[in-house]
């Protein structure tokens, strides 16, 4: 098996070559065409600060997937998670957008990513802290799409999270069962750990304000749309999601990735500390680890799910100790309890919340 990964990453680099050169022969002969056709929006979710807002999307050829349903069959899922995969983007189309009185404007590149971003207009207000909604156009096509915005201008705290096997139970420490939950499943049917919506709703609240929640998935963006609806469906704390180009980026690990979209978030808000939650099941604590070291006094707490062996914990306890010797607590947990203990001993949520996450995951275990 080491083996052939190591032969696999020598070639690695003139695969990569090879299939950037041919995609570019082809996308040369078929982006054309795709935009003369029907051509739709996938906004993301945008985040910033009163001076600037970032908001990501896609431009996409047009492809229906039915909205989830709990009692779908498998083979519909299946279907739908298909037609996600297999998504046609839009090369060199234009697309601008308004947010409040700011107006971008971007093109959208070889893989259809556009990514536009807002700066107050000379003598105008810094965007409010909270909740916006943008709309974006394509150059020379009639329809508006919305798009939601988040700015944080004050927060006691943030949160950054992992979403499979963190808040998505998916099996990811079982290639077949990850496959099966994955590929087989909806923003209905999959199911959230028990106790985990309670314990975001615990910590973002703060009182009449709101602490931010950032989502940071190694999945591709296809399945955007499925985990948003997912979060909102089960009432977990909606916040941007970033995650990852569909292809060899998939395949280069997603240490590197993680990390530095966690350096972005905590260079973006300098004066914001955070609360980092993971899983075992892949290279969470290490990431969360080295950020403890690299960024001293901005991480207030390191939150684990044990989805793993004893073996992989042995391993969590030793990294454990060395984010203490930072003054940090690395807490691993097999449901949100333990989790939430810590929280309210450290202030970040109250008794009663504290007791509503108790019950959420006693209410789990009933049914």
């Amino acid at each position: 098996m080491l083996g052939a990964k190591t032969a696999f990453k020598a070639i690695q680099p003139a695969l990569e070559r090879g299939v950037t050169a041919l995609d570019h022969a082809v996308s040369g002969y078929v982006q054309p065409r795709r935009a003369r056709g029907k051509l739709i929006l996938q906004p993301y979710v945008g985040w910033g600060t009163p001076e600037a807002v970032e908001l990501t999307g896609r431009v996409l050829l047009p492809r229906m997937v039915a909205p989830p349903k709990k009692g779908d069959p498998r083979w519909r899922n299946f279907r739908n998670i298909l037609r996600r995969l297999l998504s046609r983007e839009v090369s060199g189309v234009r697309v601008t957008g308004r947010l409040g009185g700011a107006v971008a404007s971007a093109v959208s590149d070889a893989d259809g990513y556009f990514t536009l971003t807002f700066t107050p207009p000379e003598g105008g207000s810094p965007f409010a802290d909270g909740w916006h909604e943008a709309s974006l156009v394509i150059e020379g096509r009639d329809g508006t799409t919305r798009a939601r915005a988040q700015v944080v201008a004050q927060a006691r705290f943030g949160i950054i999270s992992d979403l499979d096997d963190t808040v998505i139970q998916s099996d990811v420490t079982s290639l077949p069962r990850m496959l099966a939950t994955s590929l087989t499943g909806n923003a209905r049917t999959r199911l959230p750990f028990p106790g985990v919506g309670a314990l975001y709703r615990a910590l973002t609240r703060d009182g009449e304000a709101r602490n931010p929640i950032f989502y940071v998935s190694s999945s591709p963006w296809n399945f955007f749309d499925l985990l948003w609806q997912f979060l909102d469906y089960r009432r977990i704390p909606l916040g941007p999601i970033f995650l990852r180009n569909w292809g060899f980026e998939l395949l280069k690990g997603h240490g590197g990735y993680k990390h530095g979209v966690i350096e972005r978030i905590f260079a973006r808000f300098p004066g914001l500390s955070f609360v980092l939650v993971g899983d075992s099941g892949e290279k969470d604590p290490e990431i969360y680890a080295e950020v403890v070291r690299r960024w001293p006094g901005r991480v207030l707490a390191v939150y684990i799910r044990d989805v793993t062996e004893a073996m992989r914990d042995e391993g969590v306890m030793k990294l454990r100790e060395e984010v203490r010797k930072a003054g940090v607590d690395l807490v691993l947990t097999a449901d949100s309890m333990s989790a939430a203990s810590h929280a309210m001993a450290m202030g970040l949520i109250t008794p009663g919340e504290l007791r509503s996450v108790m019950t959420s995951v006693a209410r789990s275990y009933e049914t």
